[in-house]
């Protein structure tokens, strides 16, 4: 692919302090158009600036786009490291069939971004724990009021540096079990990586939230009874030494993350199901004591350990509120091979030049 490279003339100051995540942008984005007849076309870096899109863009009226979110790290030995970004451009393949956008091809995804963050791997913060969020998205930008796929696209790439997750440590968070809205069905669109699954769940969000817990954990949408995935993870439970996870059904997000726990926890020799798991299942195992671990998973926290679960009136103590073993040692293992920490013999990682 020919990329088009136009540097900044007027290069932004580096953020100093508490970096967040999502609040400042480095000084270059991808852009790439697509066209009906002649497909993905003049793709180039440039400074980042506003985008200038009609009122009666497609994106606007119909919610036709989708997004993916990947990192980059800086390692101790200096090497810039993506982790599994070929697993991204798959995924954004798999979200762009169901809303009818084109397709991408994968090793042009992968080259773009490595391109982008070529570019400003100056942005790259090295503290620990810190990293490069990278956000690719493309939207619809047919001007026409009218419900059909859009003739053309942008494909655009913005990177932001962002702050440790866990600034104070590795804590478990609370998780409300929302009994009421449901996210997604199958069916429907809740495995693609689109802005309307997250729009729909902000409701559930700020409930859970004004009751004191800080994420949503999902139910099915028909029979309102088996365990889904958070809001911005898929979910993970040790039961009684085995490692068990919701199956990938078509309302669930093929995490990435998600996927590499599976394999890392298999090459450590434990038991892995992806099955259905009911909310009584949990209420079951958590009262034997065969509930030992919950954790979520996910590009931002990487682990999320899990310490209550609310279900209506009932609450699920985890690991006394404590961060357990394995979610740990997982967190401690991609986290290391994220940075460069850890030798990858799972062939995770891509360097970037």
């Amino acid at each position: 692919m020919d990329i088009k490279i136009t540097k900044t003339t007027t290069p932004k100051a580096k953020p100093t302090g508490k970096l967040g995540f999502g609040k400042v942008f480095t000084d270059h984005m991808f852009i790439m158009n697509y066209t009906e007849g002649k497909g993905w076309h003049d793709a180039r870096i440039e400074p980042y600036h506003p985008i200038s899109l009609d009122p009666s863009a497609m994106v606007f009226h119909y919610g036709q786009e989708m997004f993916e979110g990947l990192k980059a790290y800086s390692g101790a030995d200096g090497t810039v490291r993506l982790f599994r970004p070929e697993m991204n451009a798959k995924r954004t393949n798999e979200t762009n069939k169901r809303l009818c956008i084109p397709q991408l091809p994968e090793e042009d995804f992968v080259e773009a971004v490595k391109a982008i963050v070529s570019v400003d791997k100056d942005w790259i913060p090295k503290e620990d724990g810190t990293s490069l969020y990278i956000r690719p998205f493309i939207i619809a930008t047919d001007e026409f009021l009218g419900v059909a796929p859009s003739k053309t696209y942008l494909f655009i790439i913005i990177l932001s540096p962002s702050g440790a997750y866990y600034e104070s440590g590795l804590a478990p968070v609370g998780i409300w079990i929302e009994d009421d809205y449901v996210r997604a069905v199958k069916g429907g669109m809740g495995f693609a990586k689109t802005g309307g699954n997250y729009a729909a769940s902000l409701i559930a969000q700020v409930k859970a939230h004004d009751d004191g817990y800080s994420q949503v954990l999902w139910l099915d949408g028909v029979e309102r009874k088996y365990i889904e995935e958070v809001g911005a993870m898929n979910i993970f439970f040790k039961i009684d030494g085995k490692v068990v996870t919701p199956m990938l059904n078509g309302s669930i997000l093929p995490g990435i993350t998600r996927n590499s726990v599976i394999q890392v926890c298999k090459s450590w020799g434990y038991e892995v199901e992806e099955r259905k798991i009911s909310v009584d299942e949990l209420l079951d195992a958590q009262k034997n004591g065969k509930l030992e671990e919950c954790f979520g998973t996910g590009t931002a926290a990487v682990i999320s350990p899990v310490g209550k679960l609310r279900y209506k009136d009932d609450v699920m103590t985890i690991n006394n509120n404590e961060i357990g073993p394995l979610s740990q040692k997982l967190y401690d293992t991609i986290t290391g091979l994220q940075w460069g920490k850890i030798e990858d013999t799972f062939g995770f990682v891509v360097k970037v030049d």
